[in-house]
């Protein structure tokens, strides 16, 4: 892991938070036991204030490009549930990939269990949406 635990910043800590509790209500058990080791992952992350935030952090609204060894590379945005729409590349960060991806770095591999097992997933690449200016 590039900076050693999850890098987040620390408004969106909170909004990510409150996702992560608005789910609990599901009934899928592998979902709620991806959503727990998120969780627990944010316990020990690094808070930072924006202006502080590494720029090749998986974050909410990052452009992220992946691979696991059984496929192609991929590229998704990583956005809040409502904003969801895989036909736009756009992933929910409860989705499975959503909740593996998010406060890692362009270069780590992370392991992480799927409904079809455990997977290793290699970060190639982060973007981060650009900043409009007034």
């Amino acid at each position: 892991m590039k900076y050693g635990r999850l890098v987040v910043e620390r408004r969106e800590y909170d909004k990510v938070k409150q996702i992560l509790a608005s789910a609990e209500y599901l009934n899928d058990e592998e979902q709620k036991t991806a959503i727990r080791k998120l969780q627990n992952e944010l316990k020990a992350a690094e808070l930072k204030p924006e202006l502080e935030m590494p720029s090749d952090v998986v974050r909410l609204n990052s452009t992220v490009i992946f691979r696991m060894p059984e496929m192609s590379l991929k590229r998704f945005k990583i956005v809040a549930p409502e904003e969801s729409d895989v036909s736009q590349k756009r992933l929910s960060l409860l989705s499975p990939m959503g909740l593996a991806l998010f406060g890692y770095a362009q270069g780590d591999e992370v392991e992480w269990q799927f409904p079809s097992g455990m997977r290793t997933i290699s970060i190639i690449e982060v973007e981060q949406p650009k900043s409009e200016v007034l």
